[in-house]
């Protein structure tokens, strides 16, 4: 099974693309950030969340909120404008909990209540 559970924040804001059929799609990078051998590191993963999982991340969602994401991760490989071959992990979105605003508020208890399959959690909820 490939899974992956990611916690971190959003590099920028979400931006919305639309397949020819009309399909909403809400594209992101979550940044990971962790400490190594004294360092801090990131690691970025890019996110695509379809149509119904889309609207709500789109609609509150904004640069250095915190999330955290499942869904199964790819490696996707490209030749960047310099000709330069670089590769990217992608995750296609099958939940996304809101975890805070990037200023450091939990997000609304009514949000909870969102019937898009979009759950949101405060800091009491997460155990770690």
């Amino acid at each position: 099974m490939n899974q992956i559970n990611i916690i971190g924040n959003l590099t920028a804001d979400p931006q919305k693309y639309a397949t020819q059929d009309g399909k909403t799609i809400a594209s992101f990078t979550v940044a990971v950030n962790e400490r190594r051998g004294g360092k801090d590191t990131a690691t970025f993963f890019r996110c695509s969340a379809w149509e119904k999982r889309a609207d709500p991340i789109l609609r509150y969602l904004h640069k250095g909120d915190k999330v955290a994401v499942t869904g199964p991760v790819s490696l996707r490989t490209y030749t960047a404008k310099s000709g330069e071959n670089r590769a990217t992990l992608e995750v296609a979105v099958n939940d996304c909990e809101f975890l805070k605003t990037n200023k450091g508020e939990a997000y609304d208890d009514d949000l909870k209540h969102d019937k898009s399959g979009m759950t949101v959690v405060s800091d009491e909820d997460v155990p770690f």
